[in-house]
C-alpha cells in the first residue's frame, strides 16, 4: 500500500511538471522580455544615459588639476635691458637657469555659464528617451514573439488536418487494395486514390519543415537556445483571442510609443535651440592656483630648492565676434525642431491611419474566419455523408475525391482566415499602442 501511494505522488509530481512545461504565448512574451538580446542593449542605453547626464552635470562642479613640468633650456633666454639704466651700455641677461621645474595644482569652478544650465535641462528627457526606448524594445519583443507564435500554432494545425486527410486516403486505399486482389475495382480507381494520397503527404513534409523554420523564428525572438526544445502548447489555442477588440474605438497618438519617442526629441531639440542661442552671454569661471618653481645649472638643482607661489582670480569671458558661427548654428536648430515638429503632426495622421485600417481588418478576419471555420465544418459534413454514400456505392469514386479535395480547400481557407486574424489582432494591438495591455489580458 505505501509502494502504491509512493508510486501515485511521483506520477502527480510527474504530471504538475508536465503542465508547467507546456508553454503559453504568455509564457514564451515572459521568457522573451527576460532573455531577448535587444533587451540588454536598450537596458545598457539606459545606464548609458544616466552616465551622460552625470557628465553634462560634471561641467559644473569643481574641477581639479596637477600639472608637472621640467625644461632643459638648450639655449637660454637673453632679455636686454636698455642703456641708460644700469649703465650707458645695454645690458644682456638670461633671467632663468638651464634647468626650471615647475608644479601647479589649480581648482576651476564655473560660477555662471548659461549655455550649461541650459543644457542640464536635456537630463530629464535623455532619460525619458531612454526608458521609451526600453518600453519600444519591449513592445517588439512581444509583437515578433506573437507573430511567430501564431504562425507556428497554424502550421500546427495544418499539420493535424493533413494527418487527419491522410488516416482518411489511407483507409481508403487499404479497401480499394483488397478490392484490387479480388477484382471488384479497377487499379486506376486505387492510383487515383493514391496519388492523392501521396500529394497530402508531400504536403506534411511541407508542413512539417515549415513548423521547424517557424518554431526556430519564435525561439529566436525569445532569446531561447535553439538547440533545445521548446515545449509550446499549441492544441487548445484555436479560438478568437480575448481582449478589447471590439471597444478599441477611441485612439490618442499619445498612445503610441513613437509618438512619445518623437514629442521626447523635439523638447531635446528645443533644448538645444535654446542652449545655443545664450551661448553668446558672458561667462564667469574661479580659479585658485598654488605651484612652485625651481631653477639649477644642472638637473638635481631644479628640485634642490622650490620656490611656492599661489593666485585667486577671477576670469569673464565675454563672446564678441564668430563671424556668424552661432547663429548659424541657432538657425539650423530653429530649422530642425520646427521640422521634427511638422514630422510629429505627420505622424499623428499616419497612427490614425494605422489604428483604423488595423480596426477594419480585424473585423474583417475575424468575420472571414468564422465564415471559412463554418464552411470548413459544413465541408467536412458534407464529406461524411459522401464517404456513407461511397461505402454503400450509391455513390461513385469521383464524387468523394471531389468532396474530399473541397474539404481540404475548405480547410487551407480556414488555417489562412486563422493566422491572417491573429495578425491582423496584433497589429491593432500595435497600431493602438496596446501591446502591454494585449499581454496581460492573455
Amino acid at each position: 500500500m505505501a509502494k502504491n501511494f509512493l508510486m501515485l505522488i511521483i506520477f502527480c509530481i510527474y504530471v504538475k511538471a508536465e503542465a508547467q512545461e507546456s508553454w503559453t504565448l504568455k509564457h514564451c512574451i515572459a521568457y522573451g522580455l527576460q532573455n531577448n538580446r535587444n533587451a540588454s542593449i536598450y537596458a545598457n542605453q539606459k545606464i548609458a544615459a544616466d552616465a551622460k547626464a552625470r557628465e553634462v552635470l560634471a561641467d559644473y562642479l569643481p574641477k581639479v588639476s596637477l600639472t608637472s613640468m621640467l625644461d632643459n633650456n638648450l639655449k637660454l633666454q637673453q632679455n636686454v635691458i636698455p642703456a641708460g639704466v644700469l649703465g650707458p651700455n645695454e645690458i644682456k641677461v638670461s633671467l632663468t637657469q638651464k634647468f626650471n621645474s615647475n608644479a601647479v595644482a589649480q581648482l576651476d569652478q564655473v560660477l555662471y555659464d548659461q549655455s550649461l544650465l541650459t543644457g542640464l535641462k536635456a537630463n530629464k528627457f535623455n532619460r525619458e528617451l531612454a526608458d521609451l526606448n526600453i518600453q519600444q524594445s519591449q513592445e517588439s519583443i512581444i509583437y515578433n514573439i506573437s507573430a511567430a507564435f501564431f504562425q507556428l500554432l497554424v502550421y500546427r494545425q495544418q499539420i493535424l488536418l493533413l494527418e487527419f486527410n491522410s488516416k482518411t486516403y489511407e483507409r481508403q486505399m487499404d479497401i480499394y487494395r483488397l478490392q484490387v486482389a479480388k477484382g471488384v475495382v479497377l487499379q486506376k480507381d486505387l492510383d487515383k486514390v493514391s496519388v492523392d494520397f501521396n500529394n497530402t503527404m508531400s504536403q506534411i513534409r511541407v508542413a512539417e519543415s515549415n513548423f521547424q523554420l517557424a518554431e526556430n523564428q519564435l525561439k529566436f525572438e525569445m532569446g531561447y537556445p535553439i538547440d533545445d526544445k521548446l515545449p509550446v502548447n499549441l492544441v487548445d489555442a484555436i479560438a478568437p483571442l480575448a481582449g478589447p477588440e471590439d471597444s478599441l474605438v477611441r485612439f490618442s497618438p499619445a498612445a503610441r510609443i513613437d509618438y512619445r519617442i518623437s514629442s521626447a526629441n523635439i523638447r531635446l531639440l528645443e533644448i538645444e535651440q535654446a542652449r545655443i542661442k545664450v551661448e553668446g552671454l558672458p561667462k564667469l569661471t574661479g580659479y585658485a592656483r598654488y605651484g612652485a618653481v625651481g631653477f639649477g645649472e644642472k638637473l638635481r638643482g631644479a628640485f634642490d630648492e622650490l620656490l611656492p607661489y599661489s593666485t585667486v582670480g577671477l576670469k569673464l569671458t565675454i563672446p564678441i565676434l564668430d563671424f556668424y558661427k552661432r547663429n548659424a548654428r541657432h538657425k539650423q536648430a530653429v530649422l530642425n525642431r520646427i521640422n521634427a515638429e511638422e514630422s510629429l503632426k505627420l505622424s499623428e495622421s499616419k497612427f490614425s491611419v494605422e489604428f483604423e485600417n488595423a480596426r477594419t481588418k480585424v473585423a474583417q478576419t475575424r468575420t472571414n474566419m468564422e465564415n471559412d471555420k463554418r464552411n470548413m465544418d459544413l465541408a467536412e459534413s458534407v464529406f461524411k455523408v459522401t464517404n456513407l454514400q461511397f461505402q454503400k456505392g450509391t455513390t461513385d469514386l469521383n464524387d468523394w475525391l471531389i468532396t474530399q479535395n473541397s474539404l481540404k480547400s475548405a480547410q487551407n481557407n480556414y488555417l489562412n482566415a486563422i493566422y491572417n486574424y491573429y495578425q491582423a489582432r496584433v497589429d491593432l494591438e500595435k497600431a493602438a499602442g496596446t501591446l502591454k495591455t494585449f499581454l496581460n489580458s492573455l
